[in-house]
């Protein structure tokens, strides 16, 4: 039984506590006594504690991007829009879906336990640098669904980066990826033209880059997204399509370099 199952089965305990259970039972109407029963801290992960991060980063998720959808003082329906595109990349149940809703509402509220989550949050994800990278990636995506990234919510990403010490400089690289990721992404599906300023953007480097530097780019990212690897830490299997379509689009836009530079 996946954590999905143990949830609904009524397995709280065993997978999650703390604030983030806190979270997940006011939004499914259930009481979560139990605490954290500990955070593994090497990379190999039991079946229970993997059950528990995936949990940890579903709650996670969805309550902070309401929480960042706020940030500008109102929930736009492009960002809602974004939750629910999100859900329908994860082909999640329709009680699922129900679920990612009461989360996104809950992180909205004005008593959400914002820097309590992140913190239990980074706990579980702990060393999971690539778990830690996806969720990010997703959180930047919410904040421009609008086409703008607002200062609130700017300063707000910064200090989720922060919280789950993530590096300045390293964040920086990632919201310059995701912007190209996204204008490449519309492009693509003809909303304009693919441009290779894009495409360079998409592998977090410049045209300055040597070709060395452009494959060192590209296989760096397709290790930090590669999908069994990321469901390996702990992401739940229903956000496998995510990284898929984050591969699709880094190997779409390396063929795109490459053609540019001659390179084989």
């Amino acid at each position: 039984m996946n954590w999905w199952g143990k949830l609904v089965g009524g397995a709280f305990g065993f997978m999650v506590g703390g604030p983030i259970g806190a979270v997940l039972g006011a939004a499914l109407g259930h009481q979560f006594d139990h605490g954290l029963t500990g955070v593994m801290s090497d990379e190999t992960l039991g079946v229970g504690a993997t059950e528990r991060v995936q949990t940890a980063f579903f709650t996670s998720t969805f309550s902070i991007m309401g929480h960042l959808a706020k940030a500008d003082g109102r929930v736009s329906e492009d960002e809602i829009h974004m939750a629910r595109h999100v859900m329908d990349q994860m082909h999640l149940s329709n009680d699922q879906k129900k679920a990612a809703m009461l989360l996104f509402n809950e992180g909205k509220q004005d008593d959400f336990p914002f820097n309590d989550v992140l913190e239990q949050f980074r706990q579980e994800c702990a060393r999971r640098t690539s778990l830690v990278q996806m969720f990010l990636e997703i959180m930047i995506g919410t904040a421009m669904a609008d086409g703008v990234l607002h200062e609130q919510e700017k300063i707000l990403l910064y200090r989720i980066s922060d919280h789950l010490h993530f590096p300045r400089k390293l964040f920086d690289r990632l919201l310059s990826m995701v912007q190209g990721q996204q204008q490449y992404a519309g492009s693509a599906q003809g909303a304009g033209r693919v441009t290779l300023k894009d495409a360079y953007a998409v592998l977090g480097i410049d045209k300055k880059a040597t070709d060395a530097e452009v494959k060192k780019a590209y296989r760096r990212l397709m290790s930090q997204h590669h999908p069994d690897k990321l469901v390996s830490k702990g992401l739940p299997e229903e956000m496998i399509t995510i990284a898929k379509e984050k591969t699709q689009e880094i190997r779409s836009a390396y063929e795109d370099v490459k053609k540019a530079r001659g390179m084989r």
